[in-house]
Protein backbone atom coordinates (compact mmCIF):
# COMPACT_ATOMS: atom_id res chain seq x y z
CA UNK A 1 0.00 0.00 0.00
CA UNK A 2 1.34 3.63 -0.85
CA UNK A 3 0.05 6.64 0.31
CA UNK A 4 -0.25 9.65 -2.77
CA UNK A 5 2.02 12.94 -1.97
CA UNK A 6 -0.26 14.88 -3.91
CA UNK A 7 -1.72 17.82 -1.41
CA UNK A 8 -0.64 21.18 -2.46
CA UNK A 9 1.34 22.83 0.43
CA UNK A 10 -0.03 26.27 1.71
CA UNK A 11 2.45 28.71 -0.50
CA UNK A 12 1.30 26.54 -3.54
CA UNK A 13 -2.17 28.18 -2.99
CA UNK A 14 -1.62 31.91 -4.12
CA UNK A 15 0.26 33.49 -6.56
CA UNK A 16 1.57 32.31 -9.88
CA UNK A 17 1.65 29.10 -10.63
CA UNK A 18 4.12 28.46 -13.90
CA UNK A 19 6.27 30.13 -16.35
CA UNK A 20 8.19 33.39 -14.98
CA UNK A 21 5.60 34.30 -12.52
CA UNK A 22 6.42 31.18 -10.42
CA UNK A 23 10.34 31.43 -10.93
CA UNK A 24 10.01 34.95 -9.52
CA UNK A 25 7.51 34.00 -6.27
CA UNK A 26 9.92 31.06 -5.59
CA UNK A 27 12.69 33.57 -5.45
CA UNK A 28 10.95 35.87 -3.39
CA UNK A 29 9.74 33.21 -0.93
CA UNK A 30 13.21 31.84 -0.43
CA UNK A 31 14.61 35.48 0.42
CA UNK A 32 11.28 36.15 2.95
CA UNK A 33 12.08 32.50 3.94
CA UNK A 34 15.82 33.12 5.06
CA UNK A 35 14.90 36.36 6.32
CA UNK A 36 12.57 34.53 8.96
CA UNK A 37 14.46 32.20 9.62
CA UNK A 38 17.60 34.63 10.45
CA UNK A 39 15.07 37.18 12.72
CA UNK A 40 13.84 33.72 14.52
CA UNK A 41 16.93 32.65 15.18
CA UNK A 42 17.60 35.78 17.38
CA UNK A 43 14.10 35.95 19.39
CA UNK A 44 14.39 34.53 22.73
CA UNK A 45 10.99 34.37 25.10
CA UNK A 46 12.02 34.26 28.62
CA UNK A 47 11.06 30.95 30.05
CA UNK A 48 11.71 28.28 32.56
CA UNK A 49 14.81 26.77 32.53
CA UNK A 50 15.90 28.43 29.79
CA UNK A 51 14.59 30.75 26.94
CA UNK A 52 12.33 29.91 24.23
CA UNK A 53 14.27 30.46 21.01
CA UNK A 54 11.80 30.74 17.91
CA UNK A 55 14.78 29.12 15.55
CA UNK A 56 13.37 25.81 15.40
CA UNK A 57 9.59 26.80 15.25
CA UNK A 58 10.69 29.04 12.16
CA UNK A 59 12.32 26.23 10.76
CA UNK A 60 9.78 23.37 11.36
CA UNK A 61 6.60 25.82 10.50
CA UNK A 62 8.62 26.83 7.21
CA UNK A 63 9.49 23.40 5.89
CA UNK A 64 5.45 22.65 6.25
CA UNK A 65 4.62 25.79 4.24
CA UNK A 66 6.82 25.88 1.41
CA UNK A 67 7.16 21.78 0.98
CA UNK A 68 10.58 19.63 0.50
CA UNK A 69 11.65 21.32 -2.61
CA UNK A 70 11.16 24.94 -1.75
CA UNK A 71 11.77 24.40 1.59
CA UNK A 72 15.23 22.44 1.18
CA UNK A 73 16.53 25.49 -1.28
CA UNK A 74 15.48 28.35 1.82
CA UNK A 75 17.52 25.96 4.24
CA UNK A 76 20.43 25.88 2.27
CA UNK A 77 20.30 29.68 1.01
CA UNK A 78 20.21 30.09 5.24
CA UNK A 79 23.02 27.87 5.44
CA UNK A 80 25.76 29.90 2.74
CA UNK A 81 24.37 33.26 4.04
CA UNK A 82 26.05 31.44 7.69
CA UNK A 83 28.88 29.90 6.08
CA UNK A 84 29.43 33.75 4.17
CA UNK A 85 29.75 34.96 8.04
CA UNK A 86 26.37 36.80 8.12
CA UNK A 87 24.82 36.33 12.29
CA UNK A 88 22.07 34.50 11.12
CA UNK A 89 22.46 31.70 13.72
CA UNK A 90 20.71 31.76 17.43
CA UNK A 91 24.38 31.43 19.30
CA UNK A 92 26.23 33.23 16.37
CA UNK A 93 27.65 37.26 16.96
CA UNK A 94 30.22 39.21 15.64
CA UNK A 95 32.58 38.09 17.25
CA UNK A 96 31.99 33.52 16.30
CA UNK A 97 30.22 33.61 13.09
CA UNK A 98 30.45 31.38 9.60
CA UNK A 99 31.99 27.97 9.14
CA UNK A 100 33.98 27.57 12.17
CA UNK A 101 30.74 28.41 14.23
CA UNK A 102 28.79 26.21 12.41
CA UNK A 103 31.25 23.77 13.27
CA UNK A 104 31.24 23.61 16.31
CA UNK A 105 28.41 23.02 19.17
CA UNK A 106 25.53 23.54 16.72
CA UNK A 107 26.92 22.11 14.11
CA UNK A 108 24.65 18.80 14.16
CA UNK A 109 21.03 21.18 15.02
CA UNK A 110 21.88 22.97 11.58
CA UNK A 111 22.04 19.19 9.84
CA UNK A 112 18.98 18.61 11.95
CA UNK A 113 17.90 21.77 10.35
CA UNK A 114 17.97 20.59 7.05
CA UNK A 115 16.59 17.11 7.87
CA UNK A 116 13.54 18.00 9.76
CA UNK A 117 12.45 20.96 6.65
CA UNK A 118 12.58 17.82 4.42
CA UNK A 119 10.15 16.39 6.53
CA UNK A 120 7.94 18.42 7.61
CA UNK A 121 7.26 19.45 3.86
CA UNK A 122 7.17 16.01 2.59
CA UNK A 123 4.67 14.94 5.30
CA UNK A 124 2.70 18.48 4.61
CA UNK A 125 2.89 17.41 0.96
CA UNK A 126 0.81 14.62 2.30
CA UNK A 127 -1.73 17.08 4.45
CA UNK A 128 -0.59 16.62 7.89
CA UNK A 129 -0.54 20.25 8.25
CA UNK A 130 -4.28 20.19 7.89
CA UNK A 131 -5.11 19.31 11.43
CA UNK A 132 -3.87 20.10 14.75
CA UNK A 133 -3.39 16.26 15.57
CA UNK A 134 -0.94 15.64 12.48
CA UNK A 135 0.49 18.30 12.69
CA UNK A 136 1.43 18.12 16.54
CA UNK A 137 3.03 14.83 15.20
CA UNK A 138 4.83 16.02 12.52
CA UNK A 139 6.57 18.48 14.88
CA UNK A 140 7.33 15.79 17.00
CA UNK A 141 9.43 14.08 14.40
CA UNK A 142 10.77 17.55 12.88
CA UNK A 143 12.10 17.99 16.73
CA UNK A 144 13.32 14.42 16.79
CA UNK A 145 15.49 14.95 13.98
CA UNK A 146 16.83 17.83 14.93
CA UNK A 147 17.79 16.75 18.55
CA UNK A 148 19.07 13.56 17.54
CA UNK A 149 22.14 14.58 15.15
CA UNK A 150 22.39 17.84 17.34
CA UNK A 151 23.69 15.31 19.87
CA UNK A 152 25.44 12.80 18.50
CA UNK A 153 27.62 15.79 17.13
CA UNK A 154 27.93 17.63 20.99
CA UNK A 155 29.32 13.74 21.55
CA UNK A 156 31.68 13.57 18.52
CA UNK A 157 33.22 17.11 19.79
CA UNK A 158 32.99 16.36 23.53
CA UNK A 159 33.17 12.44 24.37
CA UNK A 160 30.26 10.44 24.85
CA UNK A 161 30.87 10.35 28.53
CA UNK A 162 29.40 14.24 29.26
CA UNK A 163 25.86 14.45 30.23
CA UNK A 164 25.04 15.27 26.56
CA UNK A 165 21.17 15.30 27.22
CA UNK A 166 21.56 17.70 29.79
CA UNK A 167 23.65 19.96 27.86
CA UNK A 168 21.66 19.53 24.41
CA UNK A 169 18.04 18.04 25.03
CA UNK A 170 16.52 18.70 28.39
CA UNK A 171 16.41 21.88 29.03
CA UNK A 172 14.46 22.63 25.67
CA UNK A 173 11.44 20.17 26.01
CA UNK A 174 9.24 22.62 27.59
CA UNK A 175 9.84 25.56 25.33
CA UNK A 176 9.44 23.18 22.29
CA UNK A 177 6.25 21.64 23.59
CA UNK A 178 4.84 25.18 23.46
CA UNK A 179 5.79 25.73 20.05
CA UNK A 180 4.58 22.42 19.53
CA UNK A 181 1.11 23.46 20.55
CA UNK A 182 1.88 26.65 18.80
CA UNK A 183 2.80 25.33 15.29
CA UNK A 184 -0.59 22.62 16.10
CA UNK A 185 -2.63 25.88 15.96
CA UNK A 186 -1.34 27.70 13.16
CA UNK A 187 -1.09 25.56 10.37
CA UNK A 188 -4.23 23.78 10.35
CA UNK A 189 -6.07 27.56 11.29
CA UNK A 190 -4.02 28.95 8.23
CA UNK A 191 -5.33 26.35 5.74
CA UNK A 192 -8.99 26.89 7.04
CA UNK A 193 -8.82 30.49 6.69
CA UNK A 194 -7.56 29.61 2.70
CA UNK A 195 -10.86 27.91 2.19
CA UNK A 196 -12.65 30.36 3.42
CA UNK A 197 -11.13 32.64 1.25
CA UNK A 198 -11.67 30.48 -1.57
CA UNK A 199 -15.56 29.72 -0.41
Amino acid sequence: MTTAVTNKVLIETFGATSGAGLWAKRVALVVAGVLALAISAKIAVPMWPVPITMGTFAVLTLGAAYGPRLGLATIAAYMLVGVMGFDVFAGSSAEAYGLAYMMGGTGGYLVGYVLAVLALGTLARMGWDRSAGKMAGAMLIGNALIYIPGVLWLGVLYGFDKPLLAWGLTPFLIGDAVKLVLAAMILPAAWKLVGRARG
